[in-house]
């Protein structure tokens, strides 16, 4: 059965709430995901919540344009070490590993968005790393990842209570999940596990009453997104 595209039309702002969605069986039996982004069916592009059971794992394979993971809760494993809760992964195109959990672990996972064969693999334990202070008062950040040639640029950020940002434009695109607290906008507020999506060139003025700790992808939501940071939020 072929699986269906899912807020695949990335000119679209998006919002979903994870918490209200249903888990989704996987091929290996043993991992269950939350589709937030899906094209092309079980060998396209996608962005998912992923939860391995204890003892979850898939066999040996690549990952053709590349994997992103972050671990949100637990200890996720493969051939390569174990990454407790806070660890941020990106495999390259065409790497190989053999993903399990011994004791079950949620991810975020980001599939085949990141060709290019000069990535490097990437592994950081974030729960070490210092916050950084940002642009604006009240935002601390902790980079991720960002190369020259590519227009993706993934951190952390952390707003303190009471922040409030400028109204900006969102130059090739943004992503957010919320991992802590909760923000809110113009249009909304967006509470933990919420994931947003905003187009590039699309516009807000984002603000959080009690704090907020947040996964961003900026950059890379269309095909000649500009290699920008650009705002936060």
């Amino acid at each position: 059965m072929e699986l269906p595209d899912i807020n695949a039309d990335l000119g679209r702002r998006t919002v979903v709430v994870s918490a209200d969605m249903d888990w989704e069986s996987s091929p290996s039996g043993t991992v269950w995901r939350k589709p937030l982004f899906r094209q092309g069916g079980e060998y396209g592009p996608v962005t998912s919540i992923v939860r391995y059971d204890a003892g979850g794992a898939f066999r040996t394979h690549s990952h053709p344009e590349g994997e992103e993971i972050l671990v949100l809760d637990g200890v996720f494993a493969d051939d390569h070490g174990e990454y407790p809760a806070g660890s941020y992964l990106l495999n390259p195109d065409g790497s190989r590993h053999a993903p399990a959990s011994p004791a079950g672990c949620v991810l975020l996972v980001r599939l085949r968005q990141y060709a290019g064969s000069d990535r490097p693999q990437v592994a950081l334990d974030t729960s070490a790393m210092a916050w950084q202070q940002d642009l604006i008062p009240g935002t601390w950040i902790k980079p991720l990842y960002r190369q020259h040639g590519y227009p993706e640029n993934m951190a952390l950020a952390k707003w303190e209570p009471g922040t409030e940002l400028r109204r900006h434009a969102h130059l090739g695109g943004e992503e957010v999940l919320v991992l802590d607290g909760a923000f809110e906008d113009e249009y909304g507020r967006y509470s933990k596990g919420t994931w947003v999506r905003m187009p590039h060139g699309s516009e807000h003025r984002p603000f959080t009453r009690d704090g907020c700790t947040l996964y961003l992808r900026v950059g890379g939501l269309t095909e000649t997104g500009p290699d920008a940071r650009g705002q936060p939020g």
